[in-house]
């Protein structure tokens, strides 16, 4: 791995082909992953070939959820997948978009830095893309010193996609700049399985790969996704035609949840084919994946349920919460809880819909009230908002545990204040600009005339203004934490005084006292909100302490929780946590086989996010 006195970089380039949608993201973070374990450093890159400069003002409809970065970067879904698998804190920059590179192109030419070139897509948007992937791949990412060892580099979109093609061109030059036993290309295909012959069929992947290698690009490893294990047969057709040794064919099939990925892989020894290709078989050691292998066999073990309300206005695309999602999968796996997702589509709750269509709103409430708990993740715009406002009022007033993040604190606000202190007109002036009572304003510092990165993002303080509050106790008791931010409206400090007479703590804030961060209902239950996102820093086995906080009151388990530090097993962010749940508690139920739920999510492997919906 030595160039002279320095290191060179292996770079790991993962490609899609027939489809969209088949999982390049998670398994890009799984063969991440899978380097990771062999003692290898490793860093990713995102490319995506939209114009835009950063996913920050697309719809969720549109392109699921925008996670964001510790630097404040709104980046592409994906990048959470990379930042969950290998724990690491990944920039910006790490997320390449045909916006960010025209964008330096331009800004270079108008500088005059091309000294009167004619300014073409080759060689100068290649070179800008090639220089990039450099630059990016030699920032370390997992908080040690020195560059990685290699960098997987995720190409978005499918090939044969028209505005993928300076990325594909850029990537065929870049595999003869970084030389031989540097670059591998793994081509993740479809290879479906149509119910009339009941064969999995290989001409698309065939056709693929052909026009893979028309561009210039030659897969050295061809993972393919099918819904059943690929035989012999299939795996050989696909070497004669697509040109791939047949021990660098991949099976990739439908699992229960996407923590199996890595070890699909490694028993198929792709991680022998990818350390082959960079000449790196003598330097690494054999694959060390325990830990996660019994953490993904226990998410399929778990029996007892609990059901958590998911209330939004984005419920038909699933992607839009991705993180969410994963926080309170992380959490219930520590709970040993077999999470259940019930969605709630926000306007469905109103008064509105009663009148309209009474059988949807009795659905709606019926599905509110069959959960143990209730979130209300972040969002933007009006729709939806009373009928989140009547979730938190139903989930405070009934004992339910309640996480609202960002606009679901906000609302938790503007509910508390109509109900308690009979501000029957409060709200939020993102929503009514001339309301009477404004609970929520526009901050400050925000601009009303530029969406693009103009959010309060990233990386922020909270202080602890109440010491022996829920969530104080979750963090471990620290003076302050640091959490990420994606908001442009704030609680009006002015009206903290009276909210917090009528019993509403506000127990975390920013360094300056007048941002409010935390609110908790101290008579309650689990009842918080925060103005931040905590679900963007949750891990596999390291869940987020507040959805930690929230599954064990849905599953009755917070007081053994805050009482118990020290316990036998996995450590969850501070708090030990014992082979039974929570330490210090008593089990009640058996492990054994369950037939998991049948479904899609995300689009990737069958049930993917070991999610029960």
């Amino acid at each position: 791995m030595q160039k002279g006195n320095k290191k060179q970089m292996k770079y790991v380039v993962v490609s899609g082909g027939v489809v969209s949608g088949l999982g390049k993201g998670v398994t890009a973070s799984s063969i991440g992953l899978l380097l990771h374990a062999c003692n290898l450093r490793v860093t990713f890159i995102k490319i995506d070939p939209y114009l835009n400069t950063d996913a920050g003002t697309m719809s969720p409809f549109e392109h699921g959820e925008v996670y964001v970065l510790e630097d404040g970067g709104e980046v592409d879904l994906d990048l959470g997948n990379y930042e969950r698998f290998l724990d690491i804190k990944l920039t910006r920059d790490n997320n390449i978009t045909t916006g960010k590179i025209y964008q330096s192109v331009i800004d270079k030419e108008r500088r005059g830095d091309y000294l009167g070139s004619t300014v073409q897509v080759v060689p100068h948007i290649t070179d800008a893309i090639q220089d990039w992937i450099e630059r990016v791949a030699a920032i370390p990412v997992d908080g040690k010193e020195g560059p990685p060892d290699v960098c997987v580099i995720e190409l978005g979109g499918t090939i044969g996609d028209i505005e993928s093609m300076p990325f594909i061109e850029a990537l065929g030059q870049f595999s003869y700049r970084v030389g031989a036993g540097n670059f591998c290309l793994i081509h993740v295909s479809l290879v479906p399985v149509l119910n009339v012959v009941g064969e999995p069929k290989t001409k698309p992947t065939q056709h693929s790969v052909r026009g893979l290698r028309s561009l210039g690009l030659t897969p050295n490893i061809l993972a393919c996704r099918s819904t059943t294990e690929l035989d012999m047969n299939v795996k050989e057709k696909l070497s004669r035609f697509c040109h791939v040794p047949l021990e660098n064919i991949v099976s990739l099939y439908d699992v229960s949840n996407i923590w199996h990925i890595p070890s699909l892989l490694r028993d198929q020894k792709a991680h022998e084919a990818i350390l082959k290709t960079l000449d790196l078989q003598s330097e690494v050691r054999k694959p060390n994946l325990k830990e996660w292998t019994a953490m993904a066999k226990r998410c399929d073990m778990l029996q007892e349920p609990v059901r958590v309300a998911m209330v939004g206005k984005y419920t038909d695309l699933s992607d839009s919460y991705l993180s969410v999602l994963k926080a309170l999968l992380h959490a219930s796996v520590v709970c040993r809880r077999k999470l259940v997702i019930i969605w709630v589509l926000a306007t469905d709750l109103e008064d509105a819909t009663a009148i309209e269509n009474p059988d949807v709103h009795r659905a709606a409430w019926n599905s509110l009230k069959a959960a143990d708990a209730v979130v209300v993740p972040g969002g933007f715009g009006d729709r939806g908002v009373e009928g989140k406002i009547i979730a938190a009022k139903y989930a405070r007033e009934n004992n339910v545990p309640y996480l609202g993040i960002c606009l679901g604190m906000q609302i938790a606000v503007i509910e508390y204040a109509r109900s308690v202190l009979g501000l029957k007109n409060a709200n939020s002036t993102e929503f009514d600009p001339d309301t009477k009572h404004p609970c929520v304003i526009f901050m400050p510092e925000g601009s009303k005339t530029h969406m693009g990165g103009t959010m309060r993002l990233g990386s922020r303080r909270t202080y602890f203004h109440v010491t022996d509050c829920k969530s104080a106790q979750l963090y471990g008791n620290q003076t302050f934490i640091e959490e990420r931010h994606r908001h442009r409206y704030e609680v009006n400090p002015d009206m903290v005084p009276q909210l917090e007479e009528a019993g509403l703590s506000f127990t975390g804030k920013d360094e300056s006292g007048q941002r409010m961060q935390i609110i908790e209902l101290q008579s309650h239950p689990y009842f918080v909100g925060v103005q931040f996102h905590p679900e963007f820093k949750s891990r596999p086995g390291k869940p987020s302490p507040l959805f930690l906080g929230l599954i064990a009151a849905a599953s009755g388990q917070l007081d053994a929780l805050l009482k118990k530090s020290v316990g036998v097993g996995a450590k969850a962010n501070g708090y030990a946590i014992g082979s039974k749940g929570v330490s210090g508690l008593s089990p009640h139920y058996r492990y054994s086989n369950v037939n998991v739920a049948v479904g899609s999510f995300d689009g990737m492997y069958k049930n993917s996010n070991g999610l029960h919906v």
